[in-house]
C-alpha cells in the first residue's frame, strides 16, 4: 500500500481563547486502522513505550448527546500517549516546568474519509528537541 504524507499545519481555537494552539499533520494514504498500527510501530520502533492509547473519538461520539451534541466530529480518532527518558531528562534539565509538556502525544483522526497523523508543535526552545521526535515519528508512521 502507498502512503503519502503532506504537511498541513492546522490552528486549533480551545474553548473561544484569543490563543490558537498549533498541530502539524500529515495526510495518510490508507486506513485508520492501518494509520494506527503505523504509529505504534513508529513509537516502539524507537524504543519507547505507549503509556496509554486514548480513543477521543470514540469518546466525543459516546458523550454527544449527554453533552447536548448532534455533532460527528471525528469517524475516528486516537491519541498515543508516550515519553522519552532520554529526551525528557534532557529538556527538564533544562527547565523542570517542561513537564507540563509531558507525555508527549501523536494523534491519528479520520474525517469524512481523511486520515491524517500529527501532534502538537511545541514551544521554541529546548522543547523543539520533543517537537523534532514527534516529526521523526509521524513521518515514519505516514511514509514522508
Amino acid at each position: 500500500m502507498a502512503r503519502i504524507g503532506l504537511p498541513i499545519v492546522a490552528s486549533f481555537l480551545l474553548g473561544g481563547a484569543a490563543a490558537a494552539q498549533e498541530a502539524t499533520t500529515y495526510a495518510y494514504d490508507g486506513s485508520f486502522e492501518d494509520a494506527a498500527f503505523e504509529v505504534e510501530q513508529a513509537i516502539i520502533g524507537r524504543g519507547l513505550v505507549i503509556d496509554y492509547v486514548s480513543h477521543v473519538g470514540a469518546m466525543l461520539e459516546r458523550t454527544a448527546e449527554d453533552v447536548g451534541s448532534n455533532v460527528r466530529l471525528f469517524d475516528a480518532a486516537d491519541v498515543f500517549l508516550f515519553c522519552s527518558a532520554a529526551v525528557s531528562r534532557e529538556v527538564m534539565e533544562a527547565d523542570p516546568m517542561n513537564i507540563a509538556h509531558c507525555p508527549y502525544g501523536i494523534f491519528v483522526t479520520e474525517r469524512d474519509g481523511e486520515v491524517a497523523v500529527g501532534y502538537r508543535n511545541l514551544p521554541e526552545g529546548e522543547m523543539q528537541k520533543v517537537q523534532s521526535l514527534l516529526d521523526e515519528i509521524a513521518r515514519a508512521a505516514t511514509g514522508t
